[in-house]
């Protein structure tokens, strides 16, 4: 049993209820109360001193369970990417998945959608769900063959399950590590067209919205797919997508001395698809910031930028760099958490992300004003291979709790 505490004297930040001044009540790991209300005798309190107190993060699509790098970006909660060893795509696995972060962090598989995640034969979906499966995905690959897409999307439906989709055509990407572009040329790296992107999103919007599927685009990150997304929405296909705080802030400039650190998947893309970026997170047509969190040692990044593995450690410096956005007025605190928290939670269908009685008392206490700078050389967890190496920063997580317990 967890102990009851009050959080008094605190910031509250919710996706839904707003931002107000009051206290937060936890009795038996749920959320019991929130604002005013009579602090029973004897329980722990924590003066919170005016800080934030806002729900734990849920972070969607991460390659690698790294709770030391989770516990402070403020993550509880991980949606697992499917691309393991072995892969997600069996029910012991996928059950196994599910236990090896506690008492940590809640990790909630994403199961593959093929056997394999080879984009062939489907995976056992009905038992991968009750194996503790909270939706199925494409992996790091689009699935090429649209008979095989439109299987998943129908079967995934029909069990209530989102499909979370890889958005790069592999025949026009093929063994691209840049977008094509003044960057690439000078490089003279193997690009690609931003396109690929555009056609991926094109194709599963149009099965999505055949099958009546829920859809997760992973990464959206070019002025087209963004558009695209922004229609089918319109059209109230069952569709949402996410981003990476390096797809918002950086573009494929940050390559330019080929610091293997920016390489990632997709690959980072002109500055007018990064700003379109920030008008998509804006406007709503970006519904989730994710961390993409893919540690990588030197033996996998100290080598020419075309042999590297790509890949970013985000978990750490997710909230950080996130909480730029709210600091260039690009969209309040309560929308941040939204995306961080409460929008990702429902793309996995869990009842979490948010500061409403019955909610799980996943919480941080945040400090905003909080200065330090990325330090790719001690960052926490498994690997400080960020592009955002010597970048000041500010908001740092003072206490974290995952059910009413106490992590950080």
């Amino acid at each position: 049993m967890t102990p009851t505490l009050a959080f008094l004297n605190a910031q509250l930040v919710c996706p839904t209820g707003g931002v107000s001044r009051g206290g937060l009540l936890v009795r038996d790991g749920v959320i019991a109360a929130t604002g005013i209300f009579d602090v029973p005798h004897g329980i722990e309190t924590i003066d919170c001193q005016g800080k934030m107190l806002a729900p734990a993060i849920v972070d969607l699509g991460v390659f690698t369970v790294d709770r030391a790098a989770c516990h402070a970006g403020g993550i509880v909660r991980i949606g697992l990417m499917p691309d393991q060893s072995p892969v997600l795509d069996d029910p012991g696995i996928v059950q196994r998945a599910a236990l090896i972060g506690k008492p940590g962090l809640w990790i909630h598989p994403i199961a593959a959608a093929t056997k394999g995640l080879a984009g062939h034969d489907l995976a056992e979906m009905a038992i991968n769900r009750a194996a503790g499966a909270k939706a199925v995905g494409t992996g790091e690959k689009w699935i090429a063959d649209s008979g095989v897409m439109r299987k998943v999307l129908a079967y995934a439906g029909d069990l209530g399950l989102t499909v979370v989709s890889h958005a790069e055509d592999g025949g026009a990407s093929g063994n691209a590590v840049a977008t094509a572009g003044e960057t690439a040329t000078r490089m003279g790296l193997p690009s690609a067209p931003a396109i690929a992107e555009a056609l991926a999103i094109a194709r599963d919007l149009m099965l999505a919205e055949d099958t009546g599927a829920a859809l997760h685009f992973r990464q959206v990150t070019t002025a087209t797919g963004f558009d695209l997304i922004r229609a089918a929405k319109r059209r109230s296909v069952r569709v949402t997508c996410g981003i990476t705080p390096a797809h918002l802030f950086l573009s494929d400039i940050a390559m330019s001395d080929f610091r293997t650190f920016a390489h990632l998947s997709p690959p980072l893309r002109s500055e007018d698809d990064r700003r379109a970026a920030i008008e998509a997170a804006r406007d709503g047509t970006i519904d989730v910031i994710c961390s993409g969190h893919d540690p990588r040692g030197p033996e996998e990044k100290r080598l020419p930028f075309a042999d590297s593995a790509a890949g970013m450690a985000g978990a750490a410096t997710l909230l950080a760099l996130s909480l730029g956005l709210v600091r260039d007025e690009v969209i309040p605190i309560e929308r941040l958490f939204a995306l961080l928290a409460a929008n990702p939670a429902k793309v996995l269908g869990v009842e979490t992300g948010t500061l409403a009685p019955g909610a799980p008392a996943d919480l941080m206490l945040l400090d905003p004003e909080t200065s330090w700078m990325i330090d790719a050389d001690n960052m926490p967890g498994r690997a400080g291979n960020t592009p955002f190496d010597g970048l000041p920063v500010q908001g740092k997580v003072r206490r974290l709790f995952k059910g009413g317990a106490s992590l950080v």
